[in-house]
């Protein structure tokens, strides 16, 4: 069986840190909110530096700058404005459905979540949390998708303890 999280650390920063151990109850958490089985799916996290991230940022987005979470879904899963998008089907436990691919940056979460005062392990949850959400189709373009995205996240932070990062 595949793990629900397959973690790929490019910065050993990430590794002392204990990216899986926090990214895998996040996604659980996230999949338990949604009504998703934690079997039949998979996704791959990235655990980079802000070079890397850049990087990404400017081939796959237009962008010269580092970010916090970069995201690839598998399959466009959009929704009109303001509405949940169509959560995808489950494989099986042996073939899961993959939703895609995340990637965070150590240097760009670490200097975030010093500057908001709030523990990186908490930070970095959040950002997972949001990522996932993209691979599941919501978005922060619109007004309405942003507030459905925005109470989505505060919802399943709330699952694992953690207060409104908003």
């Amino acid at each position: 069986m595949e793990p629900l999280v397959d973690i790929v650390i490019e910065d050993d920063r990430w590794a002392d840190f204990g990216l899986e151990a926090v990214a895998t109850p996040a996604v659980r958490a996230a999949f338990a909110e949604l009504g998703l089985p934690e079997v039949g799916f998979t996704l791959c996290l990235m655990g980079c530096d802000d070079a890397r991230i850049l990087e990404l940022n400017g081939d796959f987005r237009g962008k010269a700058k580092p970010t916090n979470v970069l995201s690839w879904p598998s399959e466009e899963r959009g929704a009109a404005e303001g509405e949940v998008p169509d959560l995808p089907e489950p494989g099986d436990a042996d073939d899961p459905e993959s939703l895609g691919d995340i990637a965070i940056s150590y240097d760009t979460c670490a200097a975030e979540a010093a500057e908001a005062g709030k523990p990186m392990a908490n930070h970095v949850t959040h950002l997972v949390v949001h990522g996932l959400l993209h691979l599941l189709g919501y978005d922060h373009i619109h007004a309405g998708d942003g507030d459905l995205m925005e109470a989505t996240e505060v919802r399943i932070l709330a699952r694992l303890g953690l207060s409104d990062p908003y």
